[in-house]
């Protein structure tokens, strides 16, 4: 695979740049080592595309995890607290975000 573009949200490239050169070094050179090609296996059933041969994202998702796993990264989850500071007065969300979580990955 190839990184077609770079979008940098308040300064953020520029933080990971700095930061985690060594994180991002890595994450590039396992992108370069996706074979793509290899994912595209999925076949469209809109009508607009009937059969035409997409990327699969399972596919791609299961070639990122084994080149990760493979240089030793591990995901684990991260529980998330969520304040109610920021509601307007008179807010209450409707559901509760107890359990929420995001998944993290460490080098």
């Amino acid at each position: 695979m190839i990184i077609a573009g770079v979008y940098s949200f308040n300064r953020g490239r520029e933080v990971v740049e700095t930061r985690y050169a060594t994180e991002l070094h890595e994450v590039e050179q396992i992108i370069a080592v996706i074979e793509s090609a290899q994912c595209k296996t999925k076949a469209s059933r809109e009508k607009t595309m009937p059969g035409r041969i997409l990327y699969s994202p399972q596919a791609l998702n299961k070639a990122f995890k084994r080149e990760f796993e493979t240089r030793g990264w591990k995901k684990y989850k991260v529980y998330c607290e969520y304040s109610a500071d920021y509601y307007v007065s008179g807010y209450a969300p409707a559901t509760s975000a107890k359990g929420a979580f995001r998944l993290g990955v460490t080098a």
